[in-house]
């Protein structure tokens, strides 16, 4: 070695701390994806849309206690307004299913997931389970101000305050029927494409084209069975419909379910099965 030769200690050494492992890493991504459906940790531009939609619900959720406590009824059950609030859901997931897939996707950032734990199923899971619970926040928060409104509106004091809250419990076990079933039909098709445009459009799509298909089937059919079937054709009518066999409420919207109610159960069941189940295929087909 010449005299100017130096060695340097660059720092490089064995890790030697806790390996926290597939569970930790799963319940890393399932946190981050939670995070990001609602920009939090992103710029404000990222947060403009989700942070707007949820203060439009609460304001109308609002709005609905104040008229409710001016009338002897209220005007909307709490089913009922988990009811009322899908198809906006509906436009929230098809905004933030795309942002939680499609850009590891699209930056073929799914090597690095893959390379170490998790799985790839649980990384699907995550992503699923992430996706449904931002829906049931966009629920829940509405749902929160309705019950905690009414309560201070109640003439009936403290057993007022009481069947409020119990009348709060269909509303939470609606609202996550809501939002598993429409989470497991928004994800695998956001999965679909890393262009987030298009993985958008396909939700979209599937949720809003086939309203109209189902309505003018309920109408040509209404003599008949048909009318309460073709409710089926709809994810939004369907899970509806199972609020009706369910709850015995869906508040005037235009779902009939008749005697086929078990069908509906039966249908939103295995559509969030098979959401699940192909959301996990996917995974395990990806180039990673």
């Amino acid at each position: 070695m010449s005299e100017a030769g130096v060695i340097h200690d660059i720092g490089y050494q064995r890790y030697e701390g806790a390996r926290l492992g597939r569970r930790y890493s799963t319940w890393s991504i399932y946190v981050h994806s939670v995070r990001t459906a609602f920009g939090i940790g992103r710029t404000a531009k990222a947060k403009l849309l989700p942070i707007g939609l949820f203060a439009l619900a609460n304001l109308a959720s609002l709005i609905l206690v104040v008229v409710g406590s001016q009338l002897p009824e209220p005007p909307v059950s709490y089913v009922g307004l988990v009811s009322t609030f899908s198809i906006a859901i509906t436009a929230f997931v098809a905004i933030v299913a795309p942002e939680l897939v499609s850009r590891d996707l699209r930056n073929t950032a799914l090597p690095l997931y893959f390379s170490r734990p998790p799985h790839r199923t649980d990384y699907a899971l995550a992503k699923l389970g992430a996706l449904a619970t931002a829906a049931f926040v966009m629920y829940a928060g509405p749902l929160l101000l309705m019950v905690i409104g009414t309560s201070f509106s109640t003439k009936d004091g403290f057993g007022g305050v009481m069947d409020q809250f119990g009348d709060l419990v269909p509303g939470v076990g609606a609202a996550v029927i809501h939002s598993i079933v429409i989470a497991a039909i928004a994800l695998p098709l956001a999965a679909l494409t890393g262009r987030r445009v298009f993985a958008t459009g396909l939700i979209i799509g599937v949720f809003l084209l086939t309203a109209p298909i189902s309505s003018a089937l309920q109408h040509f059919g209404r003599h008949g069975d048909g009318r309460y079937l073709a409710g089926l054709l709809n994810p939004v009518n369907l899970i509806n419909g199972v609020d009706m066999w369910l709850f015995g409420q869906t508040n005037g919207l235009t779902v009939e379910v008749g005697g086929y109610g078990p069908v509906y159960g039966v249908v939103a069941v295995l559509l969030a099965a098979l959401g699940t189940a192909l959301v996990m295929w996917r995974y395990k087909k990806v180039n990673a």
